[in-house]
């Protein structure tokens, strides 16, 4: 018998090695598949009883005894409390790896529900002093539903999990109550990170997107947050007379025209784009009165954090010289909210071949910038994050033309769910294998 030479014996081992790494990845794909079948039916029963009893930011009580109820009942130890009604669970896999975390929120919203379902919400509760209709208008029922059903999965796969995972169930992701702190950033203040996890990962549902399509981007993928208050004050005098005062809805006036000028033309609009709206102006009684006192609210959006703080400046100065220019004061407030959501450009390249694989080439889409905000972004600050959006729409609807989220006629596929779940326990696999 010839003797191989050194290289054909390296070349023998090497196709030996890849031939027995193709049989224990197809494998383990199978496992995965079997895992996820398991829980494709519960994932349904899960969202639709959180469906119908929805609880706003902050008051999500029964969700999270649900939400750790399951997770006890899966063995794993469930920390509850977490920012006051957070969940956070951990499971540790048979085999060396690093932390990951997966996150879902677990908060509905205001909204009064009008969509004809069995399950539909007919919760009610008091924001800000008024009884309102409570419903998962924004699609959180789904998320929590999918996390619990990953949980699930991977418990059922801990053998071949070379890490841990680290189950983040967040309250208050639409914004804590007035005079509360909530959310993110609550939960990464009280610890939650304490171990920093290598990677975090999180999805949203969306009625942009068909059931069976995901969409996401590298870099900046949804704009940062901030509110502001101005009160504009004058003099009020007889609006046939107004040179004896100082006219603050005139003053107003200007100062909204003038902040326009902010994103068009004092910060660079090739580098990300900028929003300043203002929502409601309010002033004066009578027609023939020039009132005190005008106040004004809106928001900034942007997608760069620097040009964020650049605008927040601008438009204090802004508002002050515009106000004293025409002989009146203006007092700004400006709350700061969310960051830019930021999918780590590294790690999205890293995974974006789990989303094709998982959904089909043709039906991952690379998403236009979102004006809408998340504070998921908080713990993409922390560490790498990819945070991608789940189709919902029926497949047989036009996406564009199809009740958005925070619409009182918001409706989920639950077809979509499992592609959900499907999506997120190979990311957490091949994030895992591929260190």
């Amino acid at each position: 018998m010839t003797k191989l030479s050194v290289l054909g014996q390296a070349l023998l081992l090497a196709g030996m090695f890849s031939v027995t790494s193709s049989v224990a990845a197809a494998d383990l794909d199978q496992q995965i598949q079997q895992a996820n079948e398991q829980v494709a039916d519960k994932v349904i029963t899960w969202r639709r009883h959180i469906h119908q009893y929805p609880e706003l930011s902050n008051r999500e009580f029964k969700t999270a005894q649900y939400v750790a109820e399951h997770l006890q009942s899966l063995g794993l130890e469930v920390e509850t409390g977490v920012a006051h009604t957070g969940v956070v669970a951990r499971l540790k896999g048979d085999k060396p790896g690093p932390l990951i975390a997966l996150r879902a929120d677990m908060d509905a919203l205001p909204v009064t529900e009008q969509v004809d379902l069995p399950f539909a919400s007919q919760q009610s509760a008091t924001y800000r002093g008024q009884k309102v209709g409570v419903m998962h208008a924004c699609g959180h029922d789904a998320h929590v539903a999918i996390l619990m059903a990953v949980a699930e999965s991977l418990v059922a796969l801990k053998s071949e999990l070379a890490g841990e995972i680290l189950f983040v169930f967040q309250p208050a992701e639409e914004g804590a109550p007035e005079g509360e702190q909530g959310g993110a950033e609550l939960m990464l203040k009280e610890g939650l990170f304490a171990q920093k996890p290598e990677a975090v990962f999180g999805l949203h549902v969306t009625s942009s997107l068909n059931t069976g399509q995901i969409g996401f981007r590298s870099g900046p993928l949804m704009a940062s947050e901030d509110s502001f208050n101005i009160k504009v004050k004058g003099r009020q005098t007889h609006g046939s007379r107004p040179w004896n005062g100082v006219d603050p809805i005139v003053a107003s006036s200007q100062i909204i025209m003038a902040t326009q000028t902010i994103a068009s033309r004092q910060v660079d609009v090739t580098k990300a784009p900028s929003v300043i709206s203002f929502g409601a102006i309010n002033g004066g009684v009578r027609s023939n009165i020039i009132p005190d006192e005008v106040e004004m609210v809106g928001t900034i959006r942007t997608f760069d954090q620097q040009m964020r703080a650049d605008i927040k400046q601008r438009l204090q100065k802004t508002v002050e010289l515009t106000a004293q220019a025409a002989g009146a004061k203006a007092d700004i407030h400006i709350d700061h909210g969310y960051p830019v959501t930021v999918n780590d450009p590294q790690l999205t390249n890293m995974m974006t071949p789990t989303l094709q694989r998982a959904a089909g080439s043709d039906n991952v889409i690379t998403t236009d910038l979102i004006t809408g905000a998340e504070d998921f972004s908080y713990y993409a600050l922390e560490t790498p994050g990819l945070f991608f959006f789940l189709g919902v729409t029926p497949k047989d609807q036009d996406a564009k033309t199809a009740p958005s989220n925070h619409s009182p006629h918001f409706y989920i596929d639950e077809k979509a769910l499992p592609l959900g779940v499907k999506a997120m326990t190979n990311l957490v696999f091949d994030y895992l294998y591929k260190q």
